[in-house]
């Protein structure tokens, strides 16, 4: 029975969290509850809780995670500003003449705003305000419109600076060194964040390109799909200059080249530059007079409300990870994957299944805190490479938010969707999306150097 008990726990969590309890509540209360039943009958040692304040200490003073807030506060105050706005005017304009123009500019600002953001459910939201009327009275299909705007919308998830990415590198790190240590390593190797962003950066480029290229194809076989506009300017009503276009698009490629470009040429920390992500975001809202007292508000509530939220369910995953640890729940995982027909990659290909399953039902926080501390040792001391394993679990993760019927994305889409749209439309229309990040990760497999080449190439 006993060896059986970190299942059950992992079982008991993931039923809890299907009910809609609090997702830190249920980590900490159902393993805490868990272990008290066990030791009621002898078959756990309550004494392994004296570990868990430093575990705690060690999650609130973790130098990495300050980058959360940070990026956070930067993309909050980059969406109260409009700058993402005036982006999609400058190209649309740019971008009008060409088959699915328009359609290409939102792909285009999207991933702009993912490498500037970085929040899934602000980017699928903004974008749904901003850029679905304009598809919409242009003529687009709106199966390709909302389709369009879901997946670009999630490019947050793997385009750094990702929050996603801050998390999963900080699991990672700390599975890398667990699964070093077990083996005998008492000198282990480490695995950043930075690592991990530069690792992504090139899959998620090529996830942009895969966006437009579809984009293009369907304008270009069903013009009826994706009409060019009439020759009327999209937004003013009059073409603007060049220096206008210019300055609309330098500041948020400015900020962009600032943050990701100091931390990849290693002039900064993910965490400093997150600062200067945060500071070079109140600069641009206060050039576009959008930094006022209650928009500070706005935002310093927003930023708040998203930190706690990361931070409580990282203290109640610590105390799922500790019970589960005590049951011997990572030898039992390390046991099944050495045994695992098939070898590395098939444990690591069963893996990226059940992840993609779970992310139908959990929210990328939930699995990268759940799953990932689970199953990350096991797998990383197979001798699997930490940095392509993150980038297939942030690219598996940014899938499920699309996946229909309980796609997070969708759900975002739908809020902001005018109801003639029927929910049938938005499902319809992720689907060759969904094709196309999935062809992503069968090239990650077959191409591991699609994610390990810019690391190696920056930090070797």
């Amino acid at each position: 029975m006993v060896s059986f008990a970190p299942i059950a726990l992992f079982l008991l969590v993931f039923a809890l969290l299907l009910l809609g309890y609090p997702v830190a509540l249920t980590l900490a209360g159902g393993a805490l509850a868990f272990a008290l039943a066990l030791a009621a009958f002898g078959l756990f040692d309550l004494e392994i809780f004296g570990f868990l304040p430093a575990r705690i200490f060690g999650i609130m003073s973790n130098q990495t995670l300050i980058a959360v807030p940070l990026f956070v506060f930067m993309g909050v105050v980059l969406e109260k500003a409009r700058i993402a706005e005036q982006l999609l005017d400058a190209l649309s304009e740019l971008l009008a003449r060409l088959p699915g123009g328009l359609g290409l500019g939102v792909i285009l600002m999207g991933g702009l705003m993912a490498a500037s953001t970085g929040i899934v459910g602000a980017t699928v939201v903004t974008l749904g305000l901003m850029a679905l009327p304009n598809l919409l009275r242009q003529g687009y299909d709106p199966k390709l419109a909302t389709g369009t705007i879901s997946a670009t919308g999630t490019l947050g998830q793997i385009i750094p600076p990702s929050i996603a990415l801050v998390l999963l590198g900080d699991v990672l790190s700390n599975a890398y060194s667990q699964a070093q240590l077990a083996q005998g390593v008492f000198a282990p190797k480490t695995v950043s964040i930075s690592d991990l962003f530069a690792g992504a950066l090139l899959p998620g480029v090529v996830l942009v390109g895969l966006y437009a290229l579809y984009m293009w194809l369907t304008a270009l076989r069903s013009p009826g799909r994706a009409p060019r506009p009439a020759g009327e300017d999209l937004t003013s009503g009059k073409p603007r200059s060049n220096w206008k276009l210019l300055r609309a698009l330098a500041a948020p490629l400015g900020l962009v080249l600032a943050v990701l470009g100091s931390i990849l040429g290693g002039l900064a920390t993910p965490t400093e530059a997150a600062g200067v992500g945060a500071v070079g975001a109140m600069l641009l809202a206060l050039a576009n007079r959008a930094l006022h007292r209650e928009v500070l508000g706005e935002v310093c509530r927003s930023t708040l409300k998203t930190t706690a939220m990361v931070f409580f369910i990282l203290i109640g995953a610590s105390v799922f990870s500790l019970v589960f640890r005590g049951l011997g729940g990572d030898d039992l995982v390390h046991e099944l994957f050495a045994e695992f027909p098939g070898g590395q990659l098939a444990a690591v290909a069963v893996v990226m299944l059940a992840i993609f399953l779970l992310g139908f039902v959990l929210d990328f926080i939930e699995i990268t805190f759940v799953v990932i501390p689970v199953v990350g040792p096991a797998l990383l001391a197979l001798g699997v490479d930490p940095v392509w394993l993150g980038v297939l679990i942030a690219v598996n993760l940014q899938t499920s938010f699309l996946t229909p019927p309980f796609g997070f994305a969708l759900f975002y889409l739908r809020g902001v969707t005018p109801p003639e749209i029927p929910t049938s439309a938005l499902y319809r229309g992720v689907i060759p999306f969904v094709g196309l990040q999935l062809l992503l990760l069968l090239l990650l497999f077959a191409f591991p150097n699609l994610a390990t080449w810019l690391p190696g190439l920056l930090y070797s």
